[in-house]
């Protein structure tokens, strides 16, 4: 369960309400029926993020128990993404919330992926306050040549363990809008 203390930056930092499948740009995620989810807002018509979602998984006691994020931007013309640059800004932001609302973090090193078949790097942090475990996050980046994308899924210690595994299999069901 995670605590009313920092459920609400629990839920600020992901940059990271229907079940079944929600479709933009091709781009297609199917969520269990018991997963909250939610397509948030872009930013403004000249961003090139084109799609993001939010779902949210609650344990018994309608408490946050897992958080999915998922952002989808289309590329410039020729523009090449450093995948490990975007990653390691991703993670920095992360820790540096994280600092400033009173909690440390440590991140595992870079690792390679996939993401629906497209070539992904990935971390994962632990979170603690007072030297106990609160918070576990994944973070993942892919690009290909005409679209980006940012995968973020966070939990209570508990709630990230106990969900870990669904999570892995919403992420290997990914249906992404790639190249052909």
């Amino acid at each position: 369960m995670i605590c009313l203390q920092y459920r609400h930056s629990f839920l600020a930092l992901f940059i990271t309400l229907a079940s079944g499948a929600v479709n933009a740009a091709d781009t297609l995620v199917v969520w269990p029926a018991d997963w909250e989810v939610e397509s948030l807002p872009v930013a403004d018509a000249q961003s090139s993020l084109q799609m993001r979602q939010r779902a949210v998984k609650k344990d018994q006691a309608g408490n946050p128990a897992m958080v999915v994020e998922l952002s989808q931007s289309r590329l410039q013309a020729g523009h090449e993404v450093n995948v490990q640059g975007v990653l390691l800004e991703m993670r920095k932001a992360v820790q540096i919330n994280f600092v400033r609302s009173g909690f440390q973090s440590v991140c595992t090193q870079v690792k390679p992926g996939t993401l629906s078949g497209v070539a992904s790097l990935e971390t994962t942090c632990t979170i603690t306050q007072n030297g106990g475990h609160v918070m576990t996050q994944t973070l993942v980046a892919a690009a290909s040549r005409e679209m980006a994308w940012s995968l973020s899924y966070a939990g209570s210690a508990q709630g990230y363990e106990a969900n870990k595994e669904e999570v892995l299999r919403i992420r290997d069901g990914l249906r992404l809008n790639v190249d052909p």
